[in-house]
Order: C-alpha cells, then sequence, then structure tokens
C-alpha cells in the first residue's frame, strides 16, 4: 500500500512510516488558515475570575506557542515510547499470537483502525477517571482556547497509551500497523479540535466525532466534564453512556486552572500534587485514593 508514496517514505523501515509525520505540513497549512481568520475576530474577554473567553476560533499568540512547544517534543517522547514499545510488541506478535493477521488483506486494517479506536475510547475514558493517568493526560486540556494549535497540545508520558494497545499485537495485528493505526486515529483527531466548524450533517454528526462532539470534551462546564471521549467513532459514547451534545458554548481549559505557560509545569503539575496529597496522606486507604482515585477525590 506504500507504492505511491515519497521515495523517501518508503525508504524508512515499516514501524517508522508515521503519518502524524506524513500529515505535519497539513496541520501547518490549517492552523495558519485558521490563525489568520483569528485576526479579525475581537480580543478575548476576561472573566472575574481571569479566565479567558475568546471569540468563536481565537487564538492567543503566548497559548498557541506553548501548545505547538509541547506538540514539538512529544513528537520526540512518542518516538521513544513507540522504540520501546516495538521490543515488547513483537515478542508478543511472534510468541504470543494465536494467527498473524495479512497486513496486505483490508479486513486487517478495518479490525486495526475499529481496534485502535475502541481501545482508544476506554484508555481516553481510564484518563479522566484515573488520578495518576489523568495527570498525564491533563495538559491536553490545559488551554482555555480551542483551536488547531490546541490539538498539539499533546502529553510527554504515552506509557498508558503502549499498555492498552497490548490486546492489538495479540490478535495477530503487526506491531508496525498498531503504530500506524494509532496514527491515523491521531491525525483524524487533529480535525475535530476548531470552533470554525459548526455542525456537520446529522448522519456525520451520529457515527463520527465531529468539532461539536470535541468543544463539548474540553468544557470545563459541570454538564460537559467527561463526556465524549471517542477518537473516529463517536458510537462508543452513545453505547458505553457519556455521549452529550453541544447545548451551549463551552468554557475551555481545567476546572482549577494551571496559570502557566511554562510547559514544564503544564506538564508535571499534576504529579507534584499527587506527590504532596500522598505525603499529606494518613493511611494506605487515602494514599491509594490519591493515585487511583478520579481527579479531585478526597477521603
Amino acid at each position: 500500500m506504500w507504492e505511491s508514496l515519497p521515495e523517501w517514505w518508503n525508504s524508512l523501515p515499516a514501524p517508522l512510516r508515521d503519518p502524524v509525520a506524513f500529515a505535519i505540513p497539513f496541520f501547518v497549512l490549517f492552523l495558519a488558515l485558521e490563525w489568520a481568520a483569528a485576526r479579525y475576530l475581537a480580543a478575548p474577554e476576561m472573566s472575574a475570575d481571569g479566565r479567558a473567553h475568546p471569540p468563536r476560533g481565537g487564538y492567543d499568540a503566548t497559548d498557541a506557542r506553548t501548545s505547538i512547544s509541547m506538540g514539538a517534543v512529544s513528537v520526540l517522547t512518542s518516538a521513544a515510547w513507540k522504540a520501546l514499545a516495538l521490543v515488547g510488541y513483537a515478542a508478543i506478535y511472534a510468541y504470543l499470537a494465536p494467527w498473524h493477521l495479512p497486513a496486505d488483506a483490508w479486513y486487517t486494517w478495518v479490525i486495526l483502525i475499529v481496534g485502535v479506536d475502541l481501545l482508544f475510547y476506554w484508555y481516553h475514558r481510564i484518563a479522566h477517571r484515573t488520578r495518576i493517568v489523568w495527570a498525564t493526560h491533563q495538559a491536553h486540556h490545559s488551554s482555555e482556547y480551542f483551536n488547531f494549535a490546541t490539538a498539539l497540545r499533546q502529553k510527554w508520558n504515552n506509557s498508558g497509551e503502549i499498555l492498552m494497545w497490548i490486546p492489538l499485537p495479540l490478535i495477530g495485528i503487526p506491531p508496525w500497523m498498531v503504530f500506524v493505526g494509532f496514527s491515523i486515529n491521531l491525525v483524524y483527531q487533529f480535525f475535530v479540535h476548531t470552533e470554525r466548524v459548526d455542525r456537520l450533517p446529522r448522519p456525520f454528526e451520529l457515527v463520527f466525532n465531529t468539532p461539536s462532539h470535541h468543544r463539548v470534551h474540553h468544557g470545563c462546564d459541570p454538564a460537559y466534564l467527561d463526556k465524549n471521549y471517542a477518537g473516529i467513532l463517536i458510537i462508543w459514547d452513545r453505547m458505553f453512556g457519556t455521549f452529550t451534545p453541544e447545548t451551549h458554548r463551552p468554557t475551555y481549559g481545567l476546572t482549577t486552572p494551571v496559570r502557566t505557560h511554562n510547559i514544564l509545569t503544564l506538564q508535571g503539575h499534576e504529579y507534584a500534587a499527587i506527590g504532596r496529597d500522598v505525603r499529606a496522606a494518613r493511611s494506605w486507604r487515602e494514599r491509594l485514593g490519591y493515585v487511583f482515585g478520579p481527579p479531585g477525590w478526597t477521603p
């Protein structure tokens, strides 16, 4: 399937043929177009608590630079995690998988894309309901803006996803395909991070994740918390009871804003908070609750 791609792409080993890298120029193009459109919008209003309420599709230069910087580092850290995972996946595929699915069969790709998406849904849901995993994921939700730059505000610790993908090589999907499948999922998700698109045709909204659905997910409003975990298919949220339609414009960001653009602080502050809570805990029950309970858990 790679023959029609550029020569430099075909020269890479199969595990390194990452669609995310191939999509970066398109990310830059769409971000630039959205940013250019935002220049004609009014400046954001600030509420009494200091939280930004930007115009639809609005940008803040510092916030956008922070998101892009976090995304650039994420490219390097995710490559390191994938290199580590490749060793484990190869062993699982070679010694534990009861069969090996052919990489050139259409049904293998269907199983891959649907399997990655289902596993992403459950990982994403766990990330919002287990504090130690939320500590990794919360950086993506830290922006009070919602635009294509926000899509690049990625985590640096992919260990949870690496573990979540284990069933894929176990059912016989070649390890390099696992990484391609998740990258396809990630590329799709870039395009749902925008306020420039309102609603898509109803059949599409019924089946697929859309900007409207994902705006809900990034809202910190009580009605929107822990909803719409989908990657590509919104049917998982509809099936498992976590779907909520967009009824009003969300307030974006964390329920307790971090108030910084320091990328190290944005990535690590929740780990530090867990450490403080564990040190102050009075029992093992409290220590475990602070680590594995949902965000905001208290004895």
